[in-house]
């Protein structure tokens, strides 16, 4: 059979064009550099796939803050303390959680696993903390490590870690619950948010749950989990029909037992990265093969990209990048310069995701309610911040002036005069873009009248379907590719 034929018969086996490979790898991470490009350009999706999934990292490449090994900062006791040390104490705190942010927004910039980001997101809005209660950045970056570290793992090891996981015993009030006091927060949650969804349950099988969880506690002097015996309910429960003298962690393989959990866990991951309508019978087979395997995510990650769904023309640019995609994908693609990674973090917070802080316990709801008037506003301002960042240099500085000239010029493209203008400076509202150096792979600069050609090229290369506003012929470069990026299609994936 020829390689054709073999194509037509195995989608999987079909070969990646470069806009296939460009449309994947945003999907699946971060938009690429042409860099990052190059090797899954003639790849077969399923070679493409795996690819990413074997680079797929554990841990961050980013050092850790300072302070992540110190003690926890509430451990000691406050009631001695003066006005003036709390208020330190309180400052400190601040600082600690700016930085923690700025860590992982330096992260996402920087990683060479955009995957394993896209997946630390994903959990750190599945199973939510957020820093407003949990007040401890220590316990926070700690429990963004356990995330990452499983953000392609096991998913029932992950629920059982996260489920004991000092910050989430924090967070929905899991540390004070005790045999006669049993706390139902998390044993609501996790059956609603974490596993089976809505309606597959009862308040029944909550009150149930909840005595089974009792025992699990802290040690507040060093923010870890304990096990305390005493405080645990030994009495017989009854929990979705099975009964038993349960713990905590019995419950759980309970629910991970339960076909509603691999099935919501894979709807969320298709929302996530394939279409914002989830075909229940492709969720169904890819949450059969996820419960199969033992809840292995790599498994469900591979089958999901895999579905025709994913690569269908239909389903490209349907999705709306969240504000940290749309951040990160802006700073890899076109190699953004910064001095202080905290800018990151802050122009996310503007435009609607503050890290460590999901707004509630269902965390961000994504898609329509990322774009409104004001977000939609914030996220042209950075675009064109970033332009402001460059246009002295690409008006006719001198280093531009020698990028530019040295530059092949493509046949039909109109290169115009250099204009008299200001060396780039290094920081322009804390971004530095080199678009010269950016459009030398199209043998433009940023002054060059693009040609028919030269348009499409960069209209493919930095969104995923066609302009809303198309752009009249003439404009140079550097105006046609900004329109680009203030086209409502740049806000898609």
């Amino acid at each position: 059979m020829s390689r054709a034929a073999l194509s037509a018969a195995d989608p999987s086996r079909r070969p990646l064009t470069a806009d296939d490979a460009r449309y994947f790898l945003t999907r699946a991470g971060y938009a690429p550099d042409a860099r990052e490009l190059a090797p899954f350009v003639g790849l077969t999706r399923a070679q493409a796939v795996d690819q990413l999934l074997m680079q797929a990292r554990r841990t961050a490449v980013t050092p850790p803050p300072a302070w992540a090994a110190d003690p926890p900062l509430y451990g000691a006791a406050l009631k001695g303390m003066t006005p003036d040390e709390r208020r330190e104490l309180n400052e400190r705190r601040n600082r600690m959680a700016s930085a923690l942010s700025a860590w992982w927004a330096q992260e996402m910039a920087t990683t060479p696993s955009p995957l394993t980001e896209r997946m630390t997101m994903f959990w750190h809005n599945h199973f939510v903390s957020s820093d407003d209660k949990v007040r401890e950045p220590t316990v926070l970056y700690r429990q963004n490590v356990l995330l990452r570290a499983n953000a392609l793992g096991n998913f029932g090891t992950m629920l059982h870690d996260v489920s004991k996981d000092p910050a989430m015993l924090i967070y929905l009030d899991g540390a004070g619950s005790r045999k006669g006091h049993p706390n139902e927060n998390f044993a609501r949650e996790v059956m609603e948010l974490f596993t089976l969804g809505e309606g597959h349950y009862t308040e029944q099988d909550v009150r149930e749950a909840a005595r089974a969880y009792t025992g699990w506690s802290l040690d507040r002097s060093t923010m870890t989990y304990v096990w305390r015996a005493d405080l645990h309910d030994t009495g017989t429960k009854t929990v979705l029909n099975r009964t038993g003298d349960f713990d905590g962690d019995q419950v759980l393989d309970i629910l991970l037992a339960r076909p509603e959990t691999a099935r919501f866990i894979v709807g969320k991951l298709w929302l996530e990265f394939v279409s914002p309508t989830p075909d229940p019978t492709q969720v169904e087979r890819v949450a059969d093969a996820f419960r199969a395997s033992g809840y292995d995510i790599r498994v469900a990650m591979r089958a999901l990209f895999l579905t025709p769904a994913f690569w269908d023309a239909r389903a490209r640019g349907t999705l709306i990048k969240s504000p940290s995609e749309f951040v990160t994908d802006t700073v890899r693609e076109f190699d953004i310069g910064y001095d202080d990674p905290q800018m990151l973090a802050q122009q996310m917070r503007v435009l609607g995701q503050d890290l460590f802080r999901p707004p509630n316990v269902k965390g961000w709801p994504g898609g329509d309610a990322w774009i409104d008037s004001t977000t939609l506003l914030a996220r042209k301002q950075f675009v064109e911040r970033m332009f402001r960042a460059t246009e002295n240099a690409n008006a006719g500085g001198p280093s531009a002036a020698m990028s530019v000239s040295s530059t092949p010029i493509r046949s039909g493209v109109q290169r115009t005069a250099l204009r008299a203008g200001q060396a780039m400076p290094r920081t322009v509202a804390g971004v530095r873009f080199d678009l010269s150096r950016w459009l030398q792979p199209y043998a433009l600069g940023p002054v060059d009248v693009p040609d028919g050609a030269s348009r499409e090229a960069l209209q493919r290369a930095v969104l995923p379907l066609a302009p809303a506003a198309p752009q009249p012929p003439g404009v140079n470069s550097a105006s046609f590719l900004q329109a680009l990026l203030m086209d409502p299609a740049y806000q898609l994936k």
